[in-house]
């Protein structure tokens, strides 16, 4: 019998966005509105303001994550973040290997991997992210693509979350089919199983890609999907709780 998973995990992904003002407002907009919500509720804002946010969700229903974190603990690493200042600034979780990152930066898998032992040594949960690009998707090579992220992202023993996002789904307005995602989100359950045995059952896997109010109810309830790491739609209070209460039991 597949052990019980978690209930669902709705995380916002503020990315480069909202300065101190907004983001306050934000979190305290979501923070009064949260009320009543039986799903996970997560909010990853830039590093500069998780303090100030950290501030108003302390002691709530929110729980607070970090975009990206160093491999490294600490050192000569100008401009980034260790995980270990997440952790002190309020954040339980943090993204990693975020498309954005991939494409953006060049985040390998293997780099991707080390940065998740970093945050698992710091006491982060870590959302690591995998997904495909159109052409790759087109050329029959998805699963492929997605199989290989998770063998090199996830190290031995891996507890965390892990995050599929289509590339070509996010912030295009497309959205993959129901049948799309029941497909993906199965061969990552089988490939979590696969890899680590009984401890790959119970792995939320958060769907992510151009996920809104009006769609949220149907992708959140496609077998599998653990829940949502949203984009755009987290940055509006109203969308982003809508979406919080599609999910199954909230």
């Amino acid at each position: 019998m597949r052990p019980l998973i978690a209930r669902p995990l709705i995380a916002g992904n503020w990315k480069m966005n909202l300065l101190r003002g907004p983001a306050v407002a934000l979190a305290e907009a979501l923070r009064a509105g949260a009320g009543g919500i039986a799903a996970e509720l997560l909010v990853c804002p830039p590093a500069i303001t998780l303090p100030a946010v950290a501030a108003v969700l302390a002691g709530g229903p929110i729980a607070l994550g970090g975009q990206d974190c160093h491999m490294a603990p600490e050192g000569a690493h100008t401009g980034d973040i260790a995980a270990p200042m997440l952790v002190d600034a309020g954040a339980s979780y943090v993204i990693l290997g975020h498309s954005e990152r991939r494409q953006n930066h060049g985040e390998t898998d293997e780099q991707v991997r080390e940065k998740t032992v970093a945050a698992l040594a710091a006491g982060l949960v870590p959302i690591v992210c995998v997904g495909e690009t159109a052409e790759q998707r087109d050329a029959g090579n998805a699963t492929e693509v997605v199989g290989w992220q998770l063998s090199g992202s996830l190290p031995k023993g891996f507890a965390g979350v892990v995050a599929y996002e289509p590339i070509w789904a996010i912030g295009t307005g497309r959205t993959p089919s129901e049948a799309e995602v029941a497909d993906m989100h199965g061969f990552i359950r089988a490939e979590l199983e696969r890899q680590f045995g009984a401890g790959g059952a119970p792995i939320r896997i958060l769907y992510g890609g151009s996920v809104k109010p009006g769609n949220a109810a149907a992708l959140l309830a496609v077998p599998e999907v653990g829940g949502a790491l949203v984009g755009g739609a987290s940055l509006a209070a109203a969308d982003f709780l809508a979406i919080a209460r599609a999910a199954p039991g909230g």
